[in-house]
């Protein structure tokens, strides 16, 4: 047996993936083996070809593969110390560094940050620290969360509870008590039109229902990224911040997606000029070189905690790991260095341009969008009638699965699988999203043959 062929019947016989199909993996084995990346390209060891990765992997690779420099910076680390404990007030250089760029980097006074492995422990100690504060504070009914429908929080039990993707929450029935659903996008609802035939599904309705003084926190995404990848109106996310402060609750802004460059700005927030009280960030800090995620509190959250004389019973046994704080510090020092957040913004235009025309091409093509290097497209039966595919039709997955026939990995989203997203390396080209565009424009064109031969 070849090594690949060792590699493959390991993985179908001792790999549990996530997100994934079990019966698939146990039975055909990885649908790829990553060997090596550089840039927007990635290799599969299983066919040998090079491949477009269009995705950024999980959103998260914002420089790119194969970067030197930061192969270089983790070594530089490892060579001094690779991982020491952040409990008991331990600390390390990187680790203390990467606190303090964080608050120069973060909008407002979000000048602390607790670090953990990623987003889901982020939105989750977010939640945690939120209910531990008001506890201080004198206000311990206050325990509540609202948050919005097609949500994407992760996977740890609380930010399940919180995710309003139907898979991921409902996932083994493992949620906690006290977390609401509101409509998302209800702009004229949450700035006070009680008349809206959807006001009691709002976030203001739902404040007004179960009382302000049950409710902790509103947890959103500035931008949904795996909802569907959905843009708020105008106004919507300055308006959930005038909410909170007329009825005392926390505005939790999950950037795991939108942070660090992604979507044309730093942080997603910085698009409205609104400053939340709590942010949680993973992702784009590291690029994915390492794990790292960080729940970041303003300063009324981080006095009221630092006065609290016992041991705060939280932590992760790789909160403030060096060696990945060493590794997000470079990552950041490239971002800026290279301009890549300004970089992002001026590509937004190039994607636009090709999305539109892709829209104009194609029939079933609707709804096209980007901020940033964070877009999508959606496919409708009929957009004019608002008719979506049936769900048994999984549209998405046809295009994306023509996508990868042609060397480029994408992602499916949308409640129909009606959405396909798109999140490449903030230092893509002008020329790297013109392939994107073009193998997206071959495989619409396969599937709207494939449609078109079912009717």
């Amino acid at each position: 047996m070849s090594e690949l062929n060792q590699l493959i019947d390991l993985d179908k016989k001792h790999h549990i993936h996530p997100a994934s199909n079990p019966k698939e993996g146990a039975t055909e084995g990885p649908s790829v083996l990553f060997s090596k990346g550089k840039g927007m390209y990635v290799t599969n060891e299983v066919d040998g070809k090079e491949y477009i990765d269009a995705m950024s992997m999980l959103w998260n690779v914002n420089i790119g593969h194969g970067n030197q420099e930061m192969a270089e910076a983790a070594k530089a680390q490892m060579d001094k110390i690779a991982y020491s404990s952040a409990f008991k007030g331990f600390t390390a250089e990187p680790t203390a560094k990467l606190a303090g760029k964080i608050a120069e980097l973060a909008p407002g006074d979000l000048n602390a940050v607790f670090f953990t492995s990623g987003g889901s422990e982020s939105n989750d100690t977010n939640l945690k620290l939120a209910r531990f504060y008001w506890g201080l504070k004198g206000k311990p009914t206050k325990q509540n969360f609202i948050a919005l429908d097609k949500a994407y929080h992760g996977v740890t039990v609380a930010s399940q509870t919180a995710t309003g993707i139907p898979a991921f929450h409902e996932f083994a029935n493992f949620n906690v008590e006290g977390i609401h659903r509101a409509e998302a996008h209800l702009t004229g609802c949450e700035q006070g039109d009680t008349s809206h035939p959807d006001f009691e599904k709002s976030i203001r309705g739902i404040i007004e229902k179960e009382g302000a003084d049950s409710i902790a926190g509103v947890i959103l995404e500035p931008v949904q990224g795996a909802g569907g990848v959905n843009l708020p109106p105008e106004g919507y996310i300055k308006a959930v911040r005038d909410l909170c402060d007329e009825y005392n609750i926390l505005m939790i802004a999950d950037e795991v997606i939108c942070g660090f460059g992604r979507t044309g700005e730093m942080f997603g927030v910085n698009h409205w000029d609104v400053v939340p009280d709590m942010m949680s960030v993973a992702k784009g800090i590291s690029s994915g070189y390492a794990q790292l995620g960080g729940a970041i509190v303003n300063d009324e959250i981080k006095q009221t905690i630092q006065d609290y004389d016992a041991v705060l019973a939280h932590g992760f046994t790789y909160s403030g790991h060096p060696l990945s704080c060493a590794i997000a510090l470079k990552n950041i020092e490239i971002l800026e260095r290279e301009k890549l957040v300004q970089n992002t913004k001026e590509l937004e235009k190039e994607v636009i341009k090709g999305f539109t025309y892709l829209e104009e091409k194609y029939k079933h093509v609707a709804n096209v969008r980007c901020i940033g290097l964070l877009g999508a497209i959606d496919l409708y039966e009929d957009y004019d009638q608002g008719k979506l595919f049936n769900a048994d039709v999984k549209p998405a997955n046809k295009v994306i699965d023509e996508c990868f026939n042609r060397q480029m990995i994408i992602r499916a989203c949308g409640a129909y699988n009606e959405t396909v997203a798109f999140a490449p390396p903030l230092n893509s080209t002008k020329e790297d999203i013109q392939a994107i565009i073009n193998v997206l424009d071959e495989a619409l064109k396969a599937f709207e043959t494939s449609i078109q031969k079912t009717v």
